[in-house]
């Protein structure tokens, strides 16, 4: 029956070791970002996770052989990969989230300090054996300090998950909302499972739960790479197609589909004066006014860069009031972050809006709403040239 229990454990454990050996082949080259770097080596992690786990029970079991040092060395490794998984998804998390927690080295620095802990606990337990040891007869056991293992390892998932449930609270857009909440979602299952294994040591579910979730993740990476700009982090022309049809085919009566298109003011002009890192940089700070104007918009809103310096606001809106107050808080909120970034340029943007008529295409919306916004244009500067409104 030991054997049995050991080749099925082998069974389980491999095939969730090709698992991810599969999801961090097809990283490979995808993306040099610092994010999935840290996705990698979540993965490489988990990869020695894996083989310390399988390696322990199999010299366990007696169907590989080995003896205490064999088993201890195992164990050390486990617990040691396991706090290294778990800060290496903590730091991806904050990369999916887009904050500058993990792009600042002192932070990256401090946030591993569990890590430094964890080495220096599981060094000092060669010797005290006060988190696990095995005893002269080949059985293991675990110390009285044992959970300390497991809390310092889950201190990482649990900070990581408290930040994504305070951003969902606070995060304006409908798009974003639904992303960190699918995020929020994911260190459930490997929890659950580790809290499983903790109780009953012989049950095979960690290693799984946890490919399993590495699999769900590079979904989502990948979903996202697909369907998401990547300097400005909105949706792209991609989808903001698929989000018309289903706004089509959804709004009720009473709502009209609306569009608006958002285009910068001399944008040419300040890329071939200050450079395209600045034009990139005026980009971004276009799409975070885009971002906080948005804030309480309709479920199911898009927002979208459609391409260059233009940028796309569709949703459903029941009066022309509301319309155009979101105009006027696009103009306004950009206006106090350009003034809070203290730009070497001027940075406006011009706001065209159209309704959708009924069978009418986005196409034919777009161009409604281009001419919109060249008419605002010449009204903000009557001889033509477009100067700031």
């Amino acid at each position: 029956m030991a054997h049995e229990y050991a080749i099925l454990y082998f069974e389980i454990n491999l095939f969730s070791l090709v698992l991810i050996e599969i999801v961090l082949h097809k990283t490979r080259g995808l993306s040099k970002m610092v994010a999935q770097r840290n996705f990698a080596m979540s993965i490489i992690a988990e990869m020695v996770f894996f083989a310390s786990d399988t390696i322990f029970v199999l010299v366990n079991e007696g169907v590989m052989p080995g003896n205490n040092i064999v088993l201890m060395a195992c164990k050390e490794i486990y617990f040691l990969a396991t706090a290294l998984m778990c800060f290496f998804w903590f730091l991806y998390f904050e990369h999916l989230r887009e904050t500058n927690f993990a792009s600042k080295r002192n932070n990256v620095i401090r946030s591993s300090s569990i890590i430094w802990l964890m080495v220096l606990l599981l060094a000092a337990n060669l010797v005290g054996r006060f988190l696990f040891y095995v005893d002269s007869d080949g059985v293991y056991h675990r110390g009285p300090l044992f959970v300390l293992t497991y809390v310092l390892s889950y201190c990482y998932i649990v900070v990581a998950f408290v930040r994504i449930i305070l951003n969902i609270a606070n995060d304006s857009g409908q798009d974003k909302k639904e992303f960190l909440i699918k995020l929020a979602l994911f260190p459930i299952a490997p929890g659950i499972a580790g809290i499983l294994q903790f109780i009953y040591p012989r049950l095979p579910v960690a290693c799984f739960a946890m490919s399993i979730t590495t699999l769900v993740l590079y979904l989502l990476w990948t979903d996202q790479l697909i369907s998401l700009d990547p300097l400005t982090g909105l949706n792209n022309r991609k989808q903001l197609g698929y989000g018309f049809e289903n706004l089509m085919r959804t709004h009720s009566d009473n709502e009209r589909i609306c569009l608006y298109l958002i285009d910068a003011n001399h944008f040419k002009q300040i890329n071939d004066t200050y450079g395209h890192l600045q034009g990139d940089r005026a980009l971004k700070l276009i799409a975070e006014s885009i971002r906080l104007s948005c804030k309480g918009i309709p479920k199911g809103t898009i927002l979208a860069r459609y391409g260059g310096d233009e940028f796309v606001i569709l949703s459903t809106r029941s009066g022309e009031d509301e319309s155009v107050d979101l105009k006027q808080r696009i103009v306004s909120n950009l206006a106090e972050i350009v003034a809070r970034e203290k730009l070497p340029f001027e940075l406006t943007v011009s706001v065209g809006m159209a309704y959708a008529e009924k069978n009418e295409s986005l196409k034919e919306l777009m161009e409604k709403a281009d001419e919109a916004m060249y008419i605002e244009k010449k009204t903000c500067h009557g001889d033509g040239s477009f100067g700031r409104c």
